[in-house]
């Protein structure tokens, strides 16, 4: 009835005034939404009772138990405070308790050497490997508590990557071959293939097409059309992003635990399903498909090639060879730059016989493209970019 009344009998002014209350409402909603929200969680006022379930049956409470930590550690939580989860956090980060920091040492050094100080870093029980060296996991996690304002990662990433071991070469002799095969001594500089997600990094960083931007939601990348469909996710469809998020880092592509991203699954990233802490490193014919052929992957290649040919020089042997650094951070050799050269003369005879080919080639992407180079010319120039971007030294950490 009051309803009624609003909207038929009350008066002129009244009906105004409910409407304007309305459309304010609906603009509070609509702003509202727009904001960032995350969920918090509150402690409740007290300790929960908990019990033993005798064989497992949730109505057949038994003995009371009482929070706590194994005493394997030697490091009991404080006595003086509630057992609840700060009490836990603080335990964890205990100047006394030293697993946190080895553990945090350990995922670090596997990280940048491709193995840990512990090989199975998933696990330090008595199930695990030992440390090739105890010592030096001790001191590093010792030094990364105490080290500046403590737990410092970035103190720790320069420590480790500024040591000799880091900076030795890779080569591999006969002698150390012999000797350790597996490099656990940590005799000569890391050798292993990036992991899925600097791949595209270093591509979109080569290129110059990546957004260095920190923070913000999660962006949503080139993506094969009608996959989410296909592997039937229900109504949710993939809407791809556009502009500056087509180019932001990887750690913020968009996940879905049902539907992984392709590039990353073919180079090894892990479906998030389950927690991984170390990830397979694989070598098959489908990555390079994926270098060559993928939109992104053709897209940095055509970004690059606009970098050479702007900024290599005159020339094209100037123009690679620019593009050569850009890429693997060091001069090609006469031999290299010699057959990229002479790959490009042929793919620019080609492209000046097909010009389609060529528009079709620099059509991939939505980043913009520059009007004032030749055609033929930059088609020729990505595919020897796109060359650059499938050589293994690329993929590779060296």
């Amino acid at each position: 009835m009051r309803e009624y009344f609003l909207r038929h009998a009350a008066p002129e002014d009244l009906q105004a005034k409910r409407v304007a209350v309305r459309l304010t409402k609906a603009a509070v909603v609509e702003l509202e939404r727009q904001v960032p929200t995350t969920m918090v969680m509150r402690d409740e006022p007290g300790l929960r009772k908990t019990h033993v379930l005798l064989r497992g049956e949730y109505d057949k409470p038994g003995d009371p138990v009482l929070a706590g930590v194994p005493k394997a550690f030697g490091l009991p939580l404080p006595s003086d405070r509630p057992h609840d989860r700060l009490a836990l956090a603080r335990w964890l980060v205990d100047r006394r308790h030293p697993l946190t920091a080895r553990v945090a040492v350990n995922r670090l050094w596997q990280q940048l050497f491709g193995v840990g100080l512990v090989k199975a870093v998933e696990d330090f029980g008595l199930q695990g490997d030992w440390p090739v060296h105890k010592d030096l996991l001790d001191w590093l996690a010792v030094d990364f508590m105490d080290r500046g304002q403590g737990w410092d990662v970035k103190v720790l990433v320069k420590r480790i990557v500024t040591s000799a071991a880091y900076r030795r070469s890779s080569k591999l002799s006969s002698e150390l071959l012999k000797r350790d095969a597996e490099n656990r001594l940590f005799a000569r500089g890391p050798r292993f293939r990036l992991s899925a997600e600097a791949v595209r990094d270093s591509a979109l960083f080569a290129s110059g097409l990546l957004k260095e931007r920190i923070g913000g939601p999660s962006v949503k990348p080139y993506q094969p059309a009608g996959l989410w469909e296909e592997l039937g996710t229900g109504a949710v469809k993939y809407e791809q992003d556009h502009g500056d998020d087509l180019y932001r880092r990887s750690l913020y592509v968009y996940r879905k635990r049902t539907v992984s991203v392709p590039m990353l699954s073919l180079f090894d990233a892990a479906a998030r399903e389950t927690c991984v802490v170390r990830q397979t490193r694989t070598n098959t014919p489908l990555q390079s498909l994926n270098l060559l052929n993928d939109v992104a992957f053709v897209e940095a290649a055509r970004a690059l090639a606009a970098r050479m040919l702007r900024d290599g020089g005159s020339g094209p042997a100037a123009q690679i060879e620019h593009g050569f650094r850009l890429v693997l951070a060091r001069r090609p050799s006469t031999e290299e730059l010699s057959l990229l050269t002479a790959g490009h003369e042929r793919r620019l005879t080609a492209f000046e016989a097909d010009y389609k080919a060529a528009l079709e080639l620099l059509a991939q992407g939505e980043s913009p493209r520059d009007g004032s180079f030749d055609v033929a010319l930059w088609a020729a120039m990505t595919t020897t970019a796109n060359v650059l971007l499938n050589l293994d030294e690329f993929v590779t950490r060296e």
